[in-house]
């Protein structure tokens, strides 16, 4: 019985001489290696989503900020203007109203944004389906 010389340059036996135990460390030596890439694209899929979500409530706390200056300045600033041409108190409410739609407008785009944020690693996940289905079927 002959066997396959194995390659020059390569040294590890082929496929044919290789024994069910070398075989097996080969392929648990691939799935920790597999499985640790997993691991590392979950982390950057999580590290990218964190970053989306800072994002998103930074916009919010900066809206909140600046509408409370800008509330508190301007707002002053306009009710003593409109004061001079109608009562104090209805000029105060026309400022409010303003101040309420400027207000609502930088929360929905707060809003929207945090919507784009997905928790679950997406891609991690269909990869690993991938994996579960190739070492189902490994020759398809």
């Amino acid at each position: 019985m002959t066997s396959i010389p194995p390659t020059p340059g390569s040294a590890e036996p082929q496929g044919q001489d290789r024994s069910v135990g070398e075989l097996l460390s080969v392929i648990t030596s691939d799935l920790q290696a597999l499985f640790r890439q997993e691991i590392e694209l979950a982390k950057a899929e999580v590290r990218e989503e964190a970053t989306k979500t800072g994002k998103a409530a930074g916009m919010y706390g900066g809206a909140g900020f600046a509408g409370y200056l800008v509330l508190l300045f301007l707002s002053l600033a306009a009710v003593l203007g409109l004061a001079n041409v109608m009562d104090g108190g209805w000029a105060a409410l026309i400022v409010a109203a303003v101040w309420a739609v400027v207000a609502a407008v930088l929360y929905q785009k707060g809003r929207a944004r945090m919507r784009t944020v997905s928790p679950k690693p997406e891609r991690t996940v269909e990869t690993m389906k991938e994996n579960a289905e190739w070492a189902r079927h490994p020759t398809k």
